[in-house]
This record gives C-alpha cells, structure tokens and sequence, in this order.
C-alpha cells in the first residue's frame, strides 16, 4: 500500500486520528508539567484541499467535509469541538480550503512550556513543514527518518508525552517496522504514551501487529495499557480504496476509552460511505 498523504488529507482516516490525538493532548494538558510530542513521519504539516492531488481523489468531500457540516448531541460536542476548532483556524471563515496534519494540529496544542520534534525525511514536504511552522521555537522539524528518529528521542528531558509513529505504508515491511521500532522506543520509555496509525487492507497483518503492541506493552506491570480503535466507513475489498483504518494507543489516557465510546457512535452517519459505518473500542488484552 502506498499512504501518500496528499490525496488523502482530510478523509475519515485523518479524521478518526486527529480526534484521537487532539483528545490525548487535551489530556496531558490537564497537568501543569510539560509534555513533548514527537511526531516521527510528519509530512508537508499542511495541505491544499483545492490543489491536484486533493482534488483527484475528493477523499476529504466525505471525510472533514462532512464533519464540519455535523450537529452533535451535548455529549458529543464537547470531545470533537477542539479538533473542529483548529481545522477552522486554518481556513476562512465558513470556508474549508486547507486541511492541518498533525504537526500543526499538535503544535495547536502546546502551551508555553510544551515542545514539538517532527520528523521528515522527504525533502519538498521537509520544506513545507517548515515553512508551515514558520521556525517556531516549539516546533523543530528534523531531517531524519522517522525509524531512526523514534529511539533516539525519546525519553524526552519532559519526561511526559506522546509519541505518534504513523508511516506512510510504501514498504512492505512496514508492520513489523512499526511493531519493532515500537519496541524499542517502549523499552526506553514505558512511561511515554504512544500511537500507532495503521489501515486495515489485510486483517491478518494487523491481529499480528495488535498481538505484538500488547506483548510488548505487558512488558510494564498494569491492566489496560494499550487501547486498540478501528473505524471503517464501508466493507474493505481487496483492491478498493481504503475504507477501514485503526489506531494502537498504548498507555492511553483514563478517560479516552469513554470519551470514544461516545463519540464515535455520532461519527458513523456522516462518515458512512455506502453502508452502514463501524468501530470498534477495545482495552487490555486484544
């Protein structure tokens, strides 16, 4: 499978992510200490939803489009309203021309004392980044590829964090790099919290990706280390466009189980596509 993010910035993938992430960082947020996300296959960091590659594939029409025209019950609005919010800051008002990714959704979330490190490799989505980010003293973009970056930097000085492992799937290999680089950030830092992005084309390679997390994550005493989501918006054929993606969140926070059990329900309708949407939330042994 080849992830290349600029035909699909905005889809349902994205949108289930960037829920996730903007929910975990509302989290660590609650404390005063500072955190450090390290985001370690950063990308372009924004991205132009009139441009070609956007507008070829259309795939952010049923994703953010769709969201940002939703009504959520009072339960619901509260846990999507953040995210909403900072997709809004990059566009005019009631228009939706750029989308953020992850980069600039977290550097959204840091206060003063919080810190960014993103990594890309790629040197045009290198330089957009950058230029994204305008040098800003929170956020350092680095040239290193995200599987040598992810045991390097961590533990952060913070010693609070999250770690967002999300390659682009251009390698066949890419499971067991993402379970085994996983691995060996977690032996450095089992106190950090990490997420792990995958989508769900061969079900197979990802039981045994979901297996090895929570094997690994075992490894540190305590029930509920690791959080598994899966959402998908149609049946996933063979040769199909992706309709199923998932997330491995490993020492997630305590609220974030409850908060997508309420939220995701809402999700389904408007990022349903051709049939009914599903999602799974499942903690602890998967």
């Amino acid at each position: 499978m080849n992830y290349r993010h600029a035909f699909h910035a905005g889809n349902f993938a994205d949108v289930i992510k960037h829920i996730v992430l903007v929910r975990i960082l509302s989290y660590l947020q609650d404390k005063p200490a500072a955190f450090r996300v390290i985001d370690t296959h950063a990308g372009a960091g924004l991205y132009d939803l009139t441009g070609s590659e956007a507008t070829r594939s259309g795939e952010w029409l049923t994703g953010i489009a769709r969201l940002m025209q939703a009504r959520f019950s009072e339960a619901a609005q509260p846990l999507v309203g953040p995210y909403l919010d900072i997709v809004r800051a990059f566009n005019p008002p009631g228009q939706l021309k750029t989308y953020p990714g992850s980069p600039l959704i977290a550097r959204a979330m840091l206060r003063p004392q919080d810190r960014l490190v993103a990594c890309e490799v790629e040197e045009q989505a290198r330089k957009r980044l950058i230029s994204a980010l305008r040098r800003d003293e929170q956020g350092r973009v680095v040239d290193l590829d995200g599987w040598t970056a992810l045991p390097a930097f961590v533990p952060p000085n913070e010693r609070r964090g999250l770690v967002l492992i999300d390659p682009p799937f251009e390698a066949k290999d890419e499971f067991t790099r993402l379970a085994d680089g996983f691995a060996g950030a977690f032996a450095k830092w089992p106190t950090g919290s990490y997420m792990l992005w995958y989508p769900v084309k061969e079900r197979r390679a990802t039981e045994t990706l979901a297996r090895s997390v929570v094997q690994t994550a075992a490894a540190k005493p305590g029930d509920d280390k690791v959080l598994r989501i899966e959402f998908s918006v149609a049946p996933q054929t063979v040769d199909g466009p992706l309709a199923s993606a998932g997330l491995l969140v490993v020492n997630p926070p305590w609220t974030l189980a409850g908060e997508l059990k309420t939220l995701l329900p809402e999700l389904q309708k408007p990022l349903g596509q051709g049939g009914a949407a599903r999602f799974r939330v499942e903690t602890g042994k998967i």
